[in-house]
């Protein structure tokens, strides 16, 4: 899950919280909104904390090169 990925969770999860006041039989939809918000969150932390790792790491590249003797 990406960035975005958590982004969009975290706003999909506030709409159904606080903006939707519909009922369906079964389901409470502003505890699927919280669900959806705190899994957005996770996303978005692991997101972030992962892109970092990534910047801080080194990498080194060894270039052999080999030259065709003299005749």
């Amino acid at each position: 899950m990406g960035i975005g990925a958590g982004i969009f969770l975290l706003a999909v999860g506030g709409i159904l919280s606080f903006a939707v006041s519909d009922r369906i039989s079964g389901v409470d939809l502003t505890m699927v909104g919280y669900i959806l918000m705190g899994a957005g969150a996770i996303g978005l932390i692991l997101a972030v904390v992962l892109n970092s790792q990534r910047s801080r790491s080194s990498h080194t590249t060894v270039v052999e090169e080999r030259r065709a003797p003299r005749l």
